[in-house]
């Protein structure tokens, strides 16, 4: 069984659970389920007993301090700090610039929600023996619903009892669309999460973004270490193109594969996705945050407060979030509109 490096992305805003999350700490840093940060939970569901190595994490200078305040003192443990953020074919990069062409990586945002870590850990073992093969890996989450704000993969041939090439990725869907992925029942959820060995992926993504190859690599070879930081060039890094990795390497190589995983997945994307996550009332009712709530006659209704008293009547499909002086009131349907408020927009 190979050596699984894991290798944190943490990035983003996380404007859509505004007014909790906020630039200057956004949501993987915060303990949105249970005790533990988003972030460290990503940390935590590879331990070394489980065969993961140290991991990488890929952040840039605005997140710095909050990544070593959380990842506190885990030996072997790499800190990429990206000068400009360049979207994940290049975060990924980074990381794979820094590791043994032999190396196999678990590439993971530091955002979600895992509630099952043995499936997880099931499925990056699968994912890892894969890679060793030559396969560029993701992981497909089992659909359960017709979600609009995820891509789908869609399963192609078996390559083991646990394993699929991955027939084609495919953009958000359109809710009618999305309703005949979840019928069909060879659709997955594409979750980010991918398991790599570092020369494939490399090569891959020479030959089909060879100015993000070779940004990176430039980058890498004239940067610096600092501690556990290492720091890219600046000035070469920020002539990088900015691509996803789905859109660079993912949907034009001839060796993409996935392993399927039910593992109780959440990308925490919106307001109603936590509460989704979130322990429920017989009435499906949440209540987070050190704030005293009382709720009467409500059905489908998270309250999350950070101090001041909250009381709701009669209402259903609704979330109210206090944090200091702002207050956000939304229907579960206006969700996806939270980023684009003014207090989440001007920060």
């Amino acid at each position: 069984m190979p050596t699984i490096v894991p290798v944190i992305l943490c990035g983003g805003s996380g404007t859509r659970l505004w007014p909790r999350s906020r630039a200057a700490k956004p949501k993987p840093f915060l303990p949105l389920i249970g005790d533990k940060t988003l972030f460290e939970a990503a940390l935590l569901r590879c331990p070394a007993e489980g065969g993961f190595a140290a991991p990488v994490v890929v952040t840039g200078h605005k997140h710095l301090e909050l990544v070593e305040a959380q990842l506190g003192t885990v030996d072997g443990a790499q800190v990429i700090v990206e000068p400009a953020a360049r979207n994940t074919a290049a975060a990924i990069a980074l990381a794979a610039c820094r590791l043994p062409e032999d190396a196999i990586m678990l590439v993971c945002p530091s955002d979600h929600h895992i509630g099952n870590s043995d499936v997880f850990a099931v499925a990056a073992r699968a994912a890892a023996e894969l890679a060793e093969e030559g396969w560029l890996v993701s992981f497909g989450i089992e659909a359960t619903a017709p979600e609009t704000g995820y891509g789908y993969l869609k399963r192609g041939e078996a390559i083991s009892d646990t394993a699929f090439r991955t027939a084609q990725f495919v953009e958000k869907p359109d809710l009618e669309r999305a309703k005949a992925f979840l019928a069909e029942g060879i659709y997955a959820w594409n979750g980010g999460i991918f398991a790599f060995r570092v020369r494939d992926f490399l090569a891959e993504l020479e030959a089909h973004r060879p100015l993000i190859a070779q940004g990176v690599a430039a980058a890498v070879a004239d940067g610096r270490q600092e501690g556990q930081r290492f720091h890219p060039d600046a000035g070469l890094f920020a002539q990088v193109p900015s691509e996803s990795v789905d859109y660079a390497v993912m949907e034009n190589t001839k060796r993409a594969a996935m392993v399927p995983a039910d593992m109780n997945w959440s990308d925490i994307g919106n307001w109603h996705a936590l509460h989704e996550a979130l322990d429920r009332d017989e009435n499906g009712n949440s209540v987070r945050g050190t704030g005293e709530v009382e709720m009467v006659e409500c059905r489908n209704v998270l309250v999350d407060s950070d101090g001041p008293r909250v009381s709701v009547v009669g209402l259903q499909d609704v979330i109210v979030v206090v944090d200091g002086n702002d207050i956000m009131v939304t229907t579960v349907s206006g969700v996806q509109k939270v980023g684009k408020l003014s207090g989440a927009v001007n920060q």
